[in-house]
């Protein structure tokens, strides 16, 4: 790997992916499918960024930071979907993409979303 400050962030993108795949997977088999739709499309969107950021990452793209950035957005979206269902699959999958959002955002040298909205709310006091 050409730049071992991304080590973290690779590993924690895999994993969140995997967990992705594995919340997806259990959502197909759930009794009220219906219900799960938004779930596993944002599980399947959120996998495939993370793979691509992961992949930016490890050739050690000059695009890597901003494709974090918005790899960050959607794993907090997926983050937020997924909380919204009881299964244990779910809140895994929620741990993994908040887990995988802060890291991104670290990683690009951006402010956690929570961080940001707080230090946007102090400036427009």
């Amino acid at each position: 790997m050409n730049n071992p400050s991304f080590a973290s962030c690779i590993e924690v993108c895999n994993e969140c992916a995997v967990a992705c795949d594995m919340c997806a997977s259990a959502c197909l088999i759930e009794q009220d499918i219906d219900k799960m739709r938004r779930c596993i499309a944002f599980d399947l969107d959120c996998a495939a960024i993370c793979r691509t950021a992961s992949s930016f990452m490890a050739r050690n793209s000059e695009q890597a930071q901003q494709l974090c950035v918005v790899c960050a957005h959607i794993c907090e979206l997926c983050a937020t979907e997924c909380e919204m269902h009881d299964m244990d699959h779910c809140r895994e999958c929620a741990k993994a993409c908040r887990a995988c959002a802060d890291e991104c955002l670290k990683m690009a040298g951006k402010p956690h979303m929570g961080q940001r909205m707080a230090s946007e709310a102090r400036a427009n006091q």
